[in-house]
């Protein structure tokens, strides 16, 4: 393998590298702003009201450690960057802690889920 190649492989592999860092890293609010508002950003959290109807599908995006309170429950399937799904299903009145994630969220149930997602910033 020439000096070139290699040199053409490893860029390659960084921009690949970079691409996929932006890709997982993307903010709720800017990939999927019919399904996330934000309600209150200061320096301590930021807080984002979340509805989503049966069908609707969230483009992969990340949260920071959070806090969700369930307003209305469903059942949403999490999808993680290594292609691993779950199906939660959330009850209206559920509190819950979550640790950091990335995920796409697709609503497989049958009623509109809405939440408040209290984001916690470090």
């Amino acid at each position: 393998m020439t000096t070139i190649t290699r040199f053409c492989g490893f860029i390659f592999l960084f921009v690949f590298f970079l691409i996929a860092q932006s890709v997982s890293a993307q903010n709720p609010l800017k990939v999927a702003p019919n399904a996330f508002k934000e309600k209150l950003d200061n320096a301590q959290v930021n807080v984002l009201e979340y509805m989503s109807k049966p069908g609707d599908k969230e483009p992969m995006h990340s949260h920071p450690d959070i806090l969700i309170y369930v307003i209305h429950g469903g059942k949403l399937k999490s999808t993680t960057p290594d292609g691993k799904s779950r199906v939660v299903e959330y009850k209206t009145g559920d509190v819950i802690w979550r640790a950091a994630l990335t995920h796409s969220i697709e609503n497989v149930g049958t009623t509109e889920v809405k939440a408040l997602l209290v984001e916690v910033k470090k």
